[in-house]
């Protein structure tokens, strides 16, 4: 749904994209429980904890930045000296690859998809888009990198000739800190903060909250809320990421263990009809259905009747997260097979049901062996089974959509089935690219018509490939309002 579709209520994405436009607002994010679930910092003390950077005994202070909401000021700075008293004499070029190391393995993940598109919707209307956090540079840079902020207000350590020095630069940004820290870089940027937001989680941030024109405490601290309730702040709550909660991958565990006693089911199915086919079609959506229901995932599909037109086709959907691929199964339910990386075959719920539905497990580093395996699905193709495929063949951290590969249409073109598009919007808010496990949310998908390819040639093909992915990009652009 477009912005101009929606309600414009204060702190909802649409009052976003339809605010003043121009440099002289600014939107400016706190990092830890705003941008990210959880603080950066308990992952940062495992993480020196494991290179022995950070002594057992000075862990319980270490972690003190982790509840930044319950220190004063005294006691905050105390813990930042400690940090740079541990890293006295340590190269600062080492410590920021530690950083990018902690971001990739740990926080990229943890990042809010919700306040990823606030951040989006800021930049796209040329605000001064600022990450102003207690945290290090260590912590903060990598984060603003990956969502494209290059204004960063944040602790750092005093470096000299590439080594830190133990100390800490000053003034240090916490509470009021912080908010002078806004105020002078506002006044620098000629930007005004009456027609500002402010987005943070902190009770110590209430003094800048008071400072801007549009305050949006987002899944404030006790103090903090009480403030926003009294003062009738728009409060942005989010639950998309779990912050190290072990729940979402428990219970995508348990949605993949359902596999075993419903395959047993389907297998039953199958031995009775002396069809292993019917049994896969009895099987395959009940499975995904338990996957779904277990993870509070929901699908939102326009376009349903486009699933259903012309059977069997090459269903294509575009690739964000290790989900996608069940998302589209779902929708496509029966009398399908798939194209997947030749890792997936070893795995153990997955490669033995992978095996039994005749997927096709491709080494795209051999290209003789995954033309091998594309020559056996089209086989496939041509006898009645439809086709999923990611084009892109990767996962892509991106709104936009990444490149097609040929693979999908050439099958088409092969088999002499319709392409059809899936469409899928915002499957990042149940799991993030790399993600091993599911968080509840609802996912939109539109389904567009068939594309038949009875004209295609070599020679136009590439022409063909592009004009769909264009119709990725306006669907993702322009979503249709109509969403039941």
């Amino acid at each position: 749904m477009t912005g101009a579709g929606r309600l414009r209520l204060p702190g909802s994405l649409a009052e976003v994209e339809s605010s003043p436009d121009g440099p002289k607002v600014g939107a400016f994010f706190d990092l830890d429980g705003t941008l990210i679930a959880g603080y950066s910092a308990t992952h940062l003390a495992a993480e020196r904890l494991r290179s022995r950077d950070l002594a057992p005994a000075d862990v319980l202070r270490a972690l003190g930045i982790a509840v930044g909401a319950g220190l004063g000021r005294a006691g905050f700075e105390d813990v930042l000296q400690l940090a740079a008293d541990g890293w006295k004499g340590r190269n600062h070029d080492d410590l920021e690859e530690m950083g990018q190391r902690l971001f990739l393995q740990k926080l990229e993940g943890l990042v809010y998809p919700e306040m990823r598109e606030f951040v989006r919707a800021h930049q796209r209307r040329g605000h001064t888009v600022v990450l102003c956090s207690s945290a290090t540079s260590y912590q903060a840079e990598p984060v603003a990198a990956f969502l494209g902020i290059d204004r960063v207000l944040c602790n750092r350590f005093v470096v000299d000739d590439g080594v830190l020095t133990g100390e800490v630069q000053r003034p240090v940004l916490w509470g009021a800190g912080k908010a002078n820290a806004v105020q002078r870089l506002a006044t620098e940027l000629e930007v005004d903060l009456g027609a500002s937001y402010f987005y943070a989680d902190g009770d110590e941030d209430a003094a800048l909250m008071y400072l801007v024109g549009h305050p949006r405490p987002t899944n404030p601290g006790r103090r903090l809320a009480r403030v926003a309730a009294t003062r009738g702040w728009p409060v942005i709550a989010l639950t998309s990421r779990g912050g190290g909660n072990a729940g979402p991958l428990v219970r995508t565990l348990a949605g993949l263990a359902a596999l075993g006693p419903i395959a047993t089911m389907g297998t039953a199915v199958g031995v009775t009809r002396w069809n292993r086919r019917a049994g896969l079609n009895m099987a395959t959506p009940l499975w995904l259905d338990a996957l779904f229901a277990i993870n509070g995932v929901k699908l939102r599909v326009q376009g349903r009747e486009n699933l259903w037109a012309q059977r069997p086709a090459v269903f294509i959907f575009n690739h964000r997260n290790n989900f996608d691929p069940f998302i589209t199964g779902r929708l496509v339910e029966r009398d399908f097979t798939a194209v997947a990386k030749k890792e997936l075959a070893h795995h153990p719920v997955l490669g033995p049901f992978g095996k039994l539905a005749d997927l096709a497990f491709i080494d795209r580093t051999d290209s003789a062996s995954a033309v091998a395996s594309l020559q056996a699905i089209q086989e496939l193709a041509k006898k009645g089974l439809s086709i999923i495929v990611a084009p892109e063949g990767t996962r892509l951290d991106t709104t936009g959509v990444g490149p097609f590969k040929k693979g999908a249409f050439r099958i088409a073109m092969a088999a002499g089935i319709p392409i059809v598009p899936v469409v899928i919007r915002n499957a990042e808010l149940i799991a993030p690219r790399n993600a091993s496990a599911m968080h509840p949310g609802t996912v939109d998908v539109v389904v567009l018509p068939p594309i038949p390819v009875d004209d295609w040639t070599t020679t136009d093909l590439p022409e063909r490939i592009e004009a769909i992915r264009a119709q990725y990009l306006e669907t993702l652009r322009n979503w249709p309002d109509d969403a039941p």
